[in-house]
């Protein structure tokens, strides 16, 4: 027997004791987070456990710390873990408690938000639905029905993550938790009620006796002892409430979401790491990427409306996992140097000098060392800082970090690390999309809606879809409607109005289609009108509504109606005059959800087993099932499900649901440049967009988890009517990898774990240009780069080269410019 077990056998009470004395002590004060004694800075990033499978965690937070965080922070999603009241889900991705010890077991912080309203672009904000339907609610103000419901998750996570001594005070990870979230935006709505609800939320919290400091975010009045912080672009003029709390900025914006219709976002790699120097330069203490990585929108958790499949965000890791590069390598260098300075930073002596221009510098002075911050807010004008007789340029819109206030070791505006460009490649295991053999069925329950109008419940009033309490993205509306000829309204120009929500709208008269509409991003309702032709006597009106995400965002959210609002009339037209006839107050029946879903028909444990039809395909065909089977793609790399040709609807990979697509969703057709994006001057969300005329997404992320080794089925519901025959799976890897370093910086390029192929261009001094385009300059190096690196680097997986006129001869470039060694390189 060993001696650790005899310990526990005979000293139990004592161990208790002991092991009290490992939990870390954790408060704050004006400077930083201190635990056990230390003051820590933490540099931290938002991976949001359910926008990823759980087999990509360990993965994910490995390269996050390889990426120099030393925190992790995420949300926790009410309507994932109790999607219906008090039945609780927190298996395979929702598996919160084992994304803790994920972060735990790589030697990680965490950051727990709770909220449990959490935003996110995440499906009603991370509310369940059926709280919607609670009798005598109010959400987020002073309802007791509201704060017993909400005190009741909180008080579960609270209590599950105690159980597996997962904060701090218990000698696990967590170092900081969240209660509500950004309030402050919307508290003017809900006038003293709402400040009432603010300071139950911190008591109640309190309350919870977690051992470690509770934040509340953009809350400018959160009342003590709660945390208040900063979400945004840039977050160094940030000041909090209380003088003698840290400066945490909990949502550094990394880029931005995308919605149906719009653009692809991007936020440079210069412009963040500025953001980020200028908070730290700043007296910051804690600062978190959100997100550094995305993920995916799986199922049916965008919210919005209109929130797309991709939540990718332009993190530093994208959707599928990989480095995003230059923004990953970028952010590493800069945080691997400011923890370098973290001692002098916590604990030094602050000197600010203001040089006018928008040019100020920072020493921090420990121990008789120093560390220097040089910050250039000019959009335009680089600047020059003597400091101690030495000048040093600073570029515009940049901070230039000296750890020992004499050597310039990191620029913003510079970057010294790669740039992949990722290409696409077709399924090497066979050959798609020809070797896809597709079969099919309608959605046969559309009939006895269209033209029988039987559903499940009926009332004399039209209902907010929210009533379904979300188990289905489809609502049936379906009444009847009785016209004789002599019926005031008889006429031969008659028409439907119908005044929707902003989600889609299907019509049919009598069994017949008749139309669709649906609104654009932003836009929470329009009027569907168009002539029809009634019969003399019953006629059936159905309406389906489809949901694509409840609002998340805004004062009182959750009370946006969505699907069919009403009115809905039938208007006659004779001559000058016009009569309505009003069908809200009608008999009406609705059924929830589509047959195929009902029964689960893309699963291999679905209850309906009718064969699919393998003979004369349809295409362009409404609310139609297809099935397919399709082998696994070789290799490791990530998968992308390529829907170009579809229009709308959801698709499945075994049984697991990758999102909703719509492919057929143009992007806009304009507010993009084919100019290299200038990182300077403020960031918003529609600078540097790119994608303009193109789908809005036509790439859906496959997790390899979802995968089998040998055969796959593919099962799609299309909505809309598309073509499934141009559907195929291709793999995502880098095609090219630009390398780049300043003067007598090492450029260092890999292919991330396959071999350098080929170089296309190198060069030392004045290139011009971006990766895939680059071209020598005024000046350049005598020797002859491209050889030099071709015999540094082809055929290994990585290679490492110093930028200098050593090595690639004198530039005889002109005062001002600054040389770099440019490669590119294929894979």
């Amino acid at each position: 027997m060993s001696f650790s077990k005899i310990h526990l056998l005979f000293v139990g009470s004592l161990l208790i004791l002991l092991c009290s004395a490992f939990a870390a002590q954790v408060s704050h004060d004006g400077r930083a987070i201190t635990i056990d004694g230390q003051r820590k800075l933490i540099i931290s990033g938002s991976i949001h456990y359910p926008r990823s499978t759980v087999q990509m965690w360990p993965d994910l937070i490995k390269k996050a710390k390889e990426g120099g965080l030393n925190a992790i922070e995420t949300y926790v999603f009410w309507n994932a873990h109790e999607p219906l009241r008090r039945q609780y889900d927190f298996s395979g991705n929702h598996d919160l408690i084992r994304f803790l010890k994920t972060i735990e077991d790589q030697g990680l912080y965490a950051i727990l938000r709770i909220g449990p309203y959490v935003c996110a672009e995440w499906n009603y904000g991370g509310f369940p639905v059926w709280l919607h339907n609670v009798p005598d609610i109010e959400m987020r103000t002073a309802n007791s029905v509201f704060m017993n419901e909400m005190q009741n998750f909180t008080s579960l996570i609270v209590d599950m993550v105690k159980k597996e001594s997962l904060f701090a005070s218990q000698g696990g990870p967590i170092i900081l938790a969240q209660i509500e979230n950004e309030y402050g935006n919307v508290i003017s709505s809900y006038g003293d009620a709402g400040k009432a609800y603010l300071n139950w939320c911190a008591s109640m919290a309190e309350s919870l006796d977690v051992g470690v400091p509770w934040i509340m975010c953009q809350e400018s009045d959160a009342p003590e002892p709660m945390l208040n912080t900063c979400n945004g672009y840039y977050c160094d003029q940030f000041t909090p409430d209380n003088p003698n709390t840290p400066k945490i900025w909990t949502e550094n914006w990394t880029g931005w979401f995308k919605n149906w219709g719009g653009l692809d976002p991007h936020r440079t790699a210069e412009d963040v790491a500025f953001a980020v120097a200028r908070f730290y330069q700043n007296g910051g203490a804690v600062q978190n990427y959100y997100m550094y990585h995305g993920g995916t929108n799986f199922g049916r958790t965008a919210g919005g409306p209109y929130i797309t499949t991709t939540y990718d965000y332009d993190a530093p890791l994208n959707e599928y996992g990989s480095p995003n590069q230059p923004k990953y390598g970028h952010l590493t260098q800069l945080h691997n140097i400011l923890m370098s300075m973290e001692k002098t930073l916590t604990y030094g002596n602050i000197t600010n000098t203001d040089y006018g221009n928008s040019l100020y510098g920072t020493v921090y002075t420990l121990d008789n060392t120093s560390s220097c911050f040089f910050g250039n807010a000019n959009e335009t004008s680089d600047a020059t800082v003597n400091y101690q007789g030495v000048d040093y340029n600073v570029p515009a819109w940049s901070v230039s970090i000296l750890p020992d206030c004499k050597t310039e070791v990191y620029n913003t505006a510079k970057l010294n690390t790669q740039t992949n460009l990722m290409v696409k490649k077709s399924n090497e295991a066979e050959d798609e999309p020809a070797s896809l053999k597709w079969s099919w069925r309608p959605e046969i329950n559309l009939e006895q809606a269209t033209v029988q109008g039987k559903g499940q419940v009926s009332t004399n009033m039209i209902v907010d879809q929210k009533v379904a309490n979300d188990v289905s993205d489809y609502l049936w509306y379906m009444t009847s409607v009785k016209l004789d000829k002599d019926d005031p309204i008889w006429t031969d120009d008659m028409s439907i109005r119908v005044n929707a929500t902003g989600h889609i709208l299907h019509v049919y008269i009598n069994g017949e289609y008749l139309g669709s509409q649906w609104a654009t991003y932003g836009v929470t309702n329009y009027v569907f009108e168009k002539k029809v032709k009634l019969n003399p006597g019953m006629n059936q009106i159905t309406l389906l509504s489809a949901t694509i995400g409840f609002q998340n965002y805004g004062p009182k959210f959750d009370v946006v109606q969505a699907g069919i609002s009403g009115p809905v009339e039938i208007i006659g037209r004779k001559g000058d005059e016009t009569i309505i006839k009003d069908l809200s107050s009608h008999k009406w029946s609705y059924k929830v959800g589509l047959h195929g879903l009902d029964n689960k028909i893309y699963s291999s444990d679905g209850k309906f087993t009718a064969p699919w039809n393998t003979e004369d395909l349809p295409i362009n065909r409404m609310l139609t099932w297809y099935k397919t089977t399709f082998k696994a793609p070789l290799g490791e790399d990530p998968i992308a499900l390529d829907m170009q040709g579809l229009g709308k609807g959801v698709a499945w990979v075994n049984g697991n649901s990758i999102g909703r697509y719509w492919p057929s969703y143009m992007a806009e057709d304009d507010g993009c440049s084919t100019d290299v994006c200038d990182y300077r001057g403020s960031y918003y969300s529609s600078k540097c967009d790119t994608n303009c005329g193109q789908p809005t997404q036509r790439w859906y992320h496959v997790p390899r988890s979802f995968i089998n080794d040998d055969v796959n089925e593919l099962v799609l519901f299309e909505e809309f009517g598309g073509n499934p025959t141009l559907v195929n799976f291709q793999t995502i890897r880098v095609g090219t990898a630009c390398g780049i370093a300043y003067e007598n910086k090492e450029m260092e390029l890999s292919c991330q774990g396959r071999p350098i192929s080929a170089i296309k261009f190198a060069s030392f001094g004045d290139v011009q240009g971006a990766c895939g385009s680059y071209e020598n300059g005024s000046c350049t190096g005598r020797n002859d780069a491209l050889s030099i690196v071709q015999n540094a680097c082809v055929g290994k997986e990585s290679c490492t080269v110093t930028g200098s006129e050593s090595i690639f001869g004198a530039a005889n470039c002109a005062d001002g410019i600054s040389k770099k060694l440019i490669v590119e390189a294929r894979c």
